[in-house]
C-alpha cells in the first residue's frame, strides 16, 4: 500500500511539473487517486487581477449611461445577463437600439422596427463593439476569449505586462480573428495601452493610449487616443513605435459624461 502511494506521489509529481509550465489543468493526489483540477495560467491570473482593478465584482451589477460620438448608451449586468441600448437623436426622428443577450431590437420613435439577418447582425454588432471597449476589461473573462501571455516590457519607464487575445469562432463575434494586445500596468495592474489588427475593410492596426483615467463609484472609465500604423506591423513592436512618435492619430475615442444610473 505503501508503495502505491509513492509511486503515486511521484506521478503527481512528474505531471504538475509538466502542466504547470503550460498552465491549464493540474493534477492532485486526493483518496490515493490521481484527479485534474483546473489552473490558471499566468495570462488568466493577469487578466484577473486587471478585472479586479478596472472594477471587480461592481461590473456584475452595474448600470452605468454614456455618450459617444453624440449617441446616448447604456449597459446593464446582471451577472452573466446583459442589456446594452444606445438612443440617436436624428433630425425628428429618436433611434433606440437594444441587445439583450442575444436578442436585438430597433425602435424609431417608439415604433418596433422590421429588420433583417444581416441588418440585426451589424446594428448589434455596432452596439456591442463600443460597450465592449468602454467597459475592458470585463469581457475578457468569457469563455471565448483565447490569453496569452507575452513578455514583460518598458514603456515610458513603466513596467508592463502583456497580454494577447484572440477569440474562438463559437462566442467571439463576427471579427472573432481579430487579435488583440494589452499591455497592464505592474503597479495599478490597469490597461495602459491597447493594439489591435483587424481584417474586415481590407484590414488595419491601431495602437490606442489610455488617458483621463477616472473611477465612477468603483468602476473604471478611460479615454483613449487612436493611433494607426503600417498594415502588417507586429502588435509587439508598436509601442517603440509610439515612443518614437512614428504612429500616426487618426482618432480619439471619448466615453464621456459616464454616470452611475443605481444611484
Amino acid at each position: 500500500m505503501k508503495r502505491t502511494i509513492i509511486i503515486l506521489c511521484i506521478l503527481v509529481a512528474l505531471l504538475m511539473s509538466c502542466n504547470e509550465k503550460k498552465g491549464g489543468t493540474r493534477v492532485a493526489l486526493k483518496d490515493d487517486k490521481i484527479v485534474a483540477e483546473k489552473q490558471f495560467s499566468k495570462a488568466d491570473s493577469l487578466v484577473s487581477k486587471t478585472i479586479e482593478a478596472h472594477g471587480g465584482d461592481f461590473y456584475n451589477k452595474a448600470d452605468y449611461s454614456f455618450v459617444f460620438r453624440g449617441k446616448k448608451y447604456r449597459f446593464k449586468n446582471n451577472g452573466s445577463s446583459f442589456e446594452y441600448s444606445s438612443e440617436e437623436q436624428k433630425n425628428d426622428s429618436l433611434i433606440k437600439d437594444v441587445l439583450i443577450n442575444d436578442s436585438f431590437e430597433r425602435y424609431i420613435n417608439n415604433h418596433l422596427q422590421p429588420l433583417n439577418k444581416e441588418e440585426v447582425g451589424k446594428y448589434s454588432e455596432a452596439l456591442n463593439s463600443v460597450i465592449y471597449f468602454a467597459t475592458l476589461p470585463y469581457k475578457l473573462q468569457d469563455a471565448s476569449v483565447n490569453k496569452k501571455f507575452i513578455e514583460e516590457t518598458i514603456i515610458k519607464e513603466k513596467q508592463y505586462d502583456v497580454v494577447g487575445v484572440t477569440f474562438g469562432q463559437d462566442g467571439g463575434g463576427k471579427d472573432f480573428d481579430d487579435e488583440f494586445h494589452y499591455w497592464i500596468n505592474k503597479q495599478t495592474h490597469k490597461i495602459d495601452y491597447i493594439a489591435y489588427n483587424y481584417r474586415t475593410n481590407n484590414g488595419g492596426v491601431r495602437f490606442r493610449t489610455a488617458f483621463n483615467t477616472r473611477v465612477i463609484d468603483g468602476v473604471t472609465f478611460q479615454n483613449y487616443i487612436n493611433y494607426e500604423a503600417p498594415l502588417g506591423t507586429a502588435l509587439k513592436d508598436l509601442p517603440k513605435l509610439y515612443e518614437q512618435e512614428k504612429l500616426k492619430e487618426v482618432s480619439q475615442i471619448l466615453t464621456e459624461n459616464a454616470i452611475n444610473n443605481n444611484k
